[in-house]
C-alpha cells in the first residue's frame, strides 16, 4: 500500500511493527508521543513507516536498526497484517496498513544513534515488559489489543 495524500496531507499510513522479545518473553516497548504533544505519551513497539520502494520485511530490519540499534539480515514473515482506523489523537493519518513482525533475542540496551531528530524529542523511556505487567498498567499503550498482539507474536517465535 502506498500512501495516499488527499489535500496535501496523508490520509494513509504502511507500517512496520516489531514485537522484540528477550529470552525470558520480555518485549522492548518505547514511550512516545504521538503527532504532537497535546496528549499523553504512550507505549510502542519499534517500527515506523514503509518507505518508497521498501517492502515490509525491508522496513522492518531498517526502523529495527534505526529505533534500537540492533542489526538482523531478517524479521522473518510478517504473524499479522492489519487494515485499521488509527486513533486520531496519535495520527495525523486516518488508515494504517500495518504488519506485525516477532524476533527473539539476548536483552540490550537500545541506541539512539539511528533516531531522527523527532524521536529525539518524542521517544521518553524504553522498558522491557511482560506481557502480564503490561495487561496490568495503567499506562496508555498503542494498539489497544498489543498484549494479545505480544502473546500471538511470542507464540510465532
Amino acid at each position: 500500500m502506498v500512501p495516499s495524500r488527499a489535500s496535501g496531507h496523508r490520509t494513509e499510513r504502511s507500517t512496520s511493527r516489531l514485537i522484540v522479545a528477550d529470552r525470558d518473553d520480555h518485549v522492548l516497548l518505547f514511550l512516545t508521543y504521538g503527532k504532537d504533544h497535546a496528549v499523553p505519551p504512550r507505549w510502542i513497539t519499534p517500527g515506523g513507516g514503509v518507505d518508497p520502494g521498501e517492502d515490509f520485511q525491508a522496513a522492518g530490519v531498517r526502523e529495527l536498526r534505526e529505533e534500537t540499534g540492533l542489526v538482523v539480515e531478517s524479521v522473518g514473515e510478517p504473524f499479522r497484517v492489519v487494515d485499521l482506523a488509527v486513533n486520531q489523537d496519535w495520527h495525523p493519518y486516518k488508515l494504517g496498513h500495518w504488519a506485525w513482525f516477532a524476533i527473539r533475542t539476548d536483552r540490550f540496551e537500545p541506541s539512539d544513534a539511528g533516531w531522527m531528530p523527532d524521536e529525539r524529542v518524542d521517544i521518553l523511556d524504553s522498558r522491557w515488559w511482560s506481557v502480564d505487567e503490561l495487561a496490568a498498567t495503567g499506562e496508555q499503550f498503542e494498539p489497544a489489543d498489543l498484549p494479545d498482539l505480544i502473546r500471538e507474536g511470542l507464540a510465532r517465535l
